[in-house]
């Protein structure tokens, strides 16, 4: 988001009183509780709002028009490097789809791994999945369907079978360069993408493996029959006949895109032109190896991937991508600078961060408001977005005072919020994966075990000063940060 350096002090003789500056946070959790979390109206409406709001007290503090617009084009100004990425997930994720890049991940990840331990096959193969497609809705809403088909053939409960879905359903998602998720963590706290990501390796691949071993030995009280599911067989039949019965040479050539862009993470190059280059090499793939035409390509990369295999649950399951689906997001991340941009320029965050700077002395103190407010908001808004935004903007200025690396600050919003945001029975997500799969948000709730363990760690991670990284440069969307 902006660069969290220090905040813009209000300017001479226009002191802010502690009451006044609470004003637009109060308004604003009063507006998306209401708003987004009884009425579902969306965020950005919401936020735009709040921003008018913001203003509004502005004028009456005696800041001008100017002055705000400038914080409001500031702010986005510092981001728009992260927005460009967003951009570009956009474009990979509808070119990997077109060349069969992500159908052959998620393809292989539903044959090589055994179904002899459900739990643990659930969980392992709804990361994968969404991992290669960037969506836990998706993921949950297709492969979560099937296996909870499976868990009721084999007897299993409900409760620990839903739970092992949605958890790996979001560990993949936040795990996945082309989810959502992740880059609005980074672009609200100012840091690269896949330094983000492999930052939260150090939390999440703990979590999903104490999670794992739940399942496992929880799963070997459930028996051991080797049940095989239609929808699954359906799934796979599917997307090789549609995307990969085209020889396993060619095939292995579909993991040409996700090499490119991996090799420009571990090489810390600039991380555009590699996802560029990636969705570059994907639509020359689906040329030649899908024979799609140049004017389907084109419209993959606009507008996103629409797959026609006759097959409802892959067309729901690969039909996404392209600039357009990055819009909304784009929206509520401007709407969000812009109540954030007359925040700091009015110098009201400047006097909250004050108050706070009083308890948060320490790096443990800190993590733990950081973790607070984002469970807060999670709670109050139920949104994912929102539950990220606003710890984010509100501490993002202490963590750079503090000389912390800003992907500890996007760590810790995406882990803290966004991901516990399906655990909210009145939340979005609860209530999408409730009517989804039929089980209720407080049966899998306990289940979810690598959502709730993350933060666990994360407040560890707080208290010892473990995994937290210093920073490094000033402009931390910059890989290698």
């Amino acid at each position: 988001m902006e660069d969290h350096g220090q905040t813009a002090p209000a300017p001479r003789g226009k002191k802010t009183p502690f009451g006044v500056a609470l004003l637009p946070l109060i308004f604003m959790a009063v507006l998306l509780g209401v708003g987004y979390g009884v009425y579902k109206i969306k965020p950005q409406v919401l936020l735009v709002t709040a921003a008018f709001f913001t203003g509004a007290i502005g004028f009456l503090l005696g800041f001008t028009w100017r002055e705000m617009q400038q914080g409001i084009v500031d702010s986005i100004h510092k981001a728009m490097p992260a927005i460009l990425i967003m951009l570009c997930v956009g474009i990979l994720i509808g070119t990997w789809i077109s060349c069969g890049t992500i159908p052959l991940v998620i393809y292989y990840g539903l044959k090589i791994i055994s179904p002899q331990f459900f739990l643990v096959t659930a969980c392992v193969v709804c990361t994968l999945t969404a991992m290669a497609t960037g969506t836990s809705w998706g993921t949950i809403g297709t492969l979560g369907v099937a296996f909870m088909g499976i868990a009721m053939g084999l007897g299993i409960p409900a409760g620990p079978a839903a739970g092992a879905v949605v958890a790996g359903a979001y560990m993949g998602d936040k795990m996945s360069p082309l989810s959502d998720i992740p880059n609005l963590a980074t672009v609200v706290s100012g840091a690269n993408l896949f330094d983000h990501i492999k930052h939260m390796m150090k939390s999440g691949l703990p979590a999903w493996l104490i999670g794992l071993g739940v399942y496992t030995v929880v799963g070997l009280g459930y028996g051991q029959e080797h049940v095989r599911s239609e929808t699954v067989t359906l799934i796979t039949d599917t997307l090789r006949r549609n995307f990969l019965d085209r020889g396993l040479g060619l095939n292995l050539l579909l993991l040409l895109p996700m090499a490119i862009v991996f090799f420009f993470a571990v090489a810390k190059k600039p991380t555009i032109p590699g996802m560029l280059l990636s969705s570059a090499a994907a639509a020359v793939l689906a040329l030649v190896i899908q024979k799609e035409s140049l004017v389907d390509v084109a419209a993959a990369v606009n507008s996103g991937y629409k797959a026609s295999t006759g097959v409802d649950v892959v067309d729901g399951l690969i039909s996404r991508g392209g600039l357009m689906s990055m819009m909304e997001t784009q929206l509520v991340a401007f709407t969000a600078f812009s109540f954030g941009g007359i925040m700091q320029s009015t110098g009201m965050l400047r006097v909250i961060l004050d108050r706070i700077a009083s308890f948060c002395r320490r790096v443990w103190s800190l993590v733990l408001t950081t973790v607070g407010t984002a469970v807060v908001s999670a709670l109050v808004t139920g949104s994912s977005y929102l539950s990220m935004i606003i710890p984010a903007e509100l501490l993002g200025p202490m963590y750079r005072e503090k000389g912390l690396a800003a992907k500890n600050l996007s760590r810790i919003v995406e882990e803290s919020g966004g991901i516990i945001v399906p655990l909210i029975p009145w939340s979005m997500a609860g209530v999408y994966i409730t009517g989804t799969i039929g089980v209720p948000t407080l049966s899998y709730l306990p289940w979810a075990v690598q959502n709730y363990t993350a933060v666990l760690i994360l407040i560890f991670f707080g208290a010892t000063g473990l995994t937290m990284s210093r920073r490094r440069r000033e402009d931390e969307t910059q890989a290698g940060s």
